[in-house]
């Protein structure tokens, strides 16, 4: 399992969001509160961010647990953006360890997280591999069902799905085919899409600033909406919608 959090809105440090808070995602690596499967994220982490002018986002990722890099506590400080995305990572068993199986994953101006686990993998989803071409599959960056996740949402993505659309339909795709919990975390900087499909999600407002979507509230603050399980949010310069995603555990 893993805890993931985006951000879109004006600029600010990702310590703010993410280290500041009495519950946010640096110490929701050893002290989650809502998560229902694992008890530590110390498999890894990364965050992904948008600089002014460049659609193109930067990342940061490590293979060991955040609190024992030094390095980013400075970067969180430093760093102003408009668009995030980070992740702590409780590894699935039977995937591959190594930095490049940290969220978030990229392509061009999109960034991926996923926290959950695909049943069956890795010796029952060949169903699922085979929806991709053999080009695709070999540009896994590591073996692991969040990786093939992300192959499948960056497939339809490429096709001139939009993130909410392409979300959905790699869960319609997934859940064909097997089970899982399908917690996915999409950007492009612009626009935020994710899915709450066996775990927590929530999202909040921050007056002034723009909206978080979060695995599980950062504060005790008033203002945060759990996210239906089943349902696909998005948040665009309109604001945040909710709808339900269709499909079966």
């Amino acid at each position: 399992m893993c805890r993931h959090l985006a951000y879109l809105g004006e600029p600010v440090a990702p310590q703010e969001l993410l280290v500041h808070p009495p519950h946010g995602l640096y110490r929701q690596s050893w002290a989650p509160r809502a998560q229902q499967y694992g008890t530590v994220n110390a498999d890894g982490f990364g965050l992904g961010w948008y600089a002014d002018g460049d659609e193109v986002p930067a990342r940061y990722r490590r293979d060991g647990p955040i609190w024992a890099d030094a390095a980013f506590a400075d970067l969180a400080r430093v760093i102003r953006t408009r668009a995030l995305l980070a992740a702590v990572r409780s590894a699935t068993e039977g995937c591959a360890a190594g930095e490049s199986a940290a969220a978030p994953f990229a392509a061009g101006h999109w960034l991926f997280s996923h926290n959950g686990a695909v049943a069956g993998w890795p010796g029952k989803l060949d169903a699922l591999a085979a929806l991709l071409p053999p080009a695709e599959l070999l540009e896994l960056e590591a073996r692991t069902d969040s990786a093939l996740l992300w192959a499948l949402v960056l497939h339809r993505l490429r096709a001139g799905a939009g993130l909410g659309e392409a979300l959905a339909g790699t869960v319609a795709d997934v859940t064909a085919h097997t089970t899982g919990r399908l917690n996915l975390l999409l950007t492009d900087g612009r626009t935020l899409a994710a899915t709450a499909w066996g775990d927590t999600l929530h999202h909040r407002d921050l007056p002034g600033l723009g909206t978080v979507v979060a695995s599980e509230p950062y504060d005790d603050a008033p203002g945060w909406t759990a996210v239906p399980d089943g349902s696909l949010v998005v948040v665009d310069e309109r604001g945040v919608t909710v709808r339900q995603l269709l499909g079966r555990y």
